[in-house]
């Protein structure tokens, strides 16, 4: 058995009210794939480097969220919201005729899988989750920012007055973006998040300027307290559920406890890991590490077709994987329950 290869994907484009949500689909295309959904301000080029490592048997389908990387920009007077994020799963569901979906999901992206199986757990047969459960609590300057810079925008629009955007050089770029990540992408890894997401500046042809829409900056975010998260879990509960979180990020804080405990209880196949020195984009800087725990994930939840080889002997060490990974998230987190 193999692993994918970066180069072999069909570029598509799902058509959607406003656009197209345009994405990748690597590896096999003849079998419902797992979707991949990136986190906020980046794209499909966040999972650059796991796809290389998953395994070849399965297909994956990366997209753009809307007014990210290469899909289509909200209309004029719209703002993006968490909720528009979460139907286009469905949306993605629909166009290609699943019944149900397998998901795999980075920050923002997490969080819309969660969010999502708890809305319809009946379709979700699968959630991977990088370094996130729920989202951060929002912030009430943040929530004026917004307010504010949306107004200006819808200023800007009715004026007509779209100038260029800030340009830079290919190095600025990734310094730029390592900086705005809290240097959880460093600038050498900042490319697979790039190549997706710039323009050729018109007013200096050596520079580059970020493409994606503005607006997404300053998307509405849902505010998900720990008893409204409890009981979401409580609608995905013993689902298959895979949480790595870096050891270095703050997104998975002490108020997700309840949430996680309620997701693993009884559940064999709920597995929790930790990657030491991980920062939040934990699956580009630590993606084999990452990798070590999202194959035999998959292997086990989505198999291959069952041809030649057997799960004898595979069973047992598992399980005991499974018991070892939840064991001590609970020794970790035993006295913050």
């Amino acid at each position: 058995m193999g692993s994918l290869s970066l180069s072999d994907y069909e570029a598509v484009k799902i058509p959607v009210p406003w656009g197209y949500i345009s994405g990748r689909w690597y590896g096999n295309r003849k079998e419902r794939p797992i979707l991949a959904i990136h986190g906020w301000l980046d794209n499909l080029g966040t999972f650059d480097r796991l796809i290389p490592l998953l395994p070849d048997y399965i297909g994956v389908l990366c997209i753009d969220l809307p007014g990210h990387g290469r899909s289509s920009h909200l209309q004029p007077g719209m703002f993006y919201n968490v909720y528009e994020y979460v139907f286009i799963i469905p949306l993605v569901m629909k166009e290609y005729g699943w019944s149900k979906v397998s998901l795999i999901g980075h920050s923002l992206g997490g969080v819309l899988s969660f969010i999502y199986a708890s809305l319809a757990p009946r379709t979700v047969d699968m959630i991977i989750s990088l370094d996130i459960l729920l989202p951060l609590r929002n912030n009430i300057d943040y929530m004026v920012l917004s307010i504010e810079k949306q107004l200006v925008d819808v200023e800007r629009q009715k004026l007509g007055n779209f100038s260029e955007p800030p340009s830079y050089t290919p190095i600025e770029l990734g310094k730029v973006l390592a900086k705005g990540s809290f240097n959880s992408v460093s600038p050498d890894l900042a490319k697979h998040l790039i190549h997706r997401q710039v323009t050729k500046s018109k007013l200096y042809p050596e520079r580059l300027y970020f493409s994606r829409d503005i607006r997404v900056k300053y998307y509405h975010n849902i505010d998900i307290d720990q008893d409204l998260g409890a009981e979401m879990a409580r609608r995905i509960r013993k689902k298959p559920y895979l949480i790595i979180k870096g050891s270095l990020s703050p997104y998975l804080t002490s108020r997700c406890n309840e949430a996680i405990s309620i997701l693993a209880e009884d559940n064999p196949h709920f597995e929790f890991y930790e990657v030491k020195n991980g920062t939040h984009h934990l699956h580009l800087h630590a993606a084999e590490e990452c990798a070590g725990y999202i194959v035999p994930f998959i292997q086990h939840h989505r198999p291959p077709a069952l041809t030649s080889w057997t799960l004898t002997g595979k069973e047992d060490s598992r399980s005991l994987r499974n018991r070892k990974g939840f064991f001590a998230w609970t020794k970790k987190n035993r006295s913050k329950l």
